[in-house]
């Protein structure tokens, strides 16, 4: 199938959040804070990658920088957090194994936009 140029510059557009974060459990508020950052991960569109990774589809890099912004706004106050972002052409060249088997890649979510 032939790739048209709209469909080139969507790849460059198009922007994954990912979240890593790496937070103490050692006390219960330490606990309070880790469930409440994932909550907040989860009620703003961000699905489990994998243990302490969560990414998040963006349809434009306005998009994804309000969804940065709003994770800024409720980092936990102790523990490691990385915020970055990779466009869907970058996203696609990654490789997923589970053991020594390749895995599919998750697929691009189905996302409403309201003008």
């Amino acid at each position: 199938m032939a790739t048209t140029k709209f469909d080139r510059l969507n790849q460059y557009q198009i922007l994954w959040i990912f979240v890593f974060f790496d937070l103490p459990t050692e006390t219960k508020k330490d606990r309070k804070n880790y469930a409440k950052f994932r909550k907040n991960l989860l009620k703003d569109g961000f699905t489990m990658m994998q243990y302490s990774i969560y990414v998040r589809h963006c349809n434009s890099r306005e998009n994804a920088d309000v969804h940065v912004k709003r994770v800024k706004s409720f980092l936990a106050p102790k523990g490691e957090i990385i915020l970055f972002s990779l466009t869907d052409k970058q996203f696609g060249m990654m490789e997923f194994f589970r053991g020594l088997k390749e895995t599919q890649k998750p697929g691009t979510p189905q996302q409403l936009e309201l003008f």
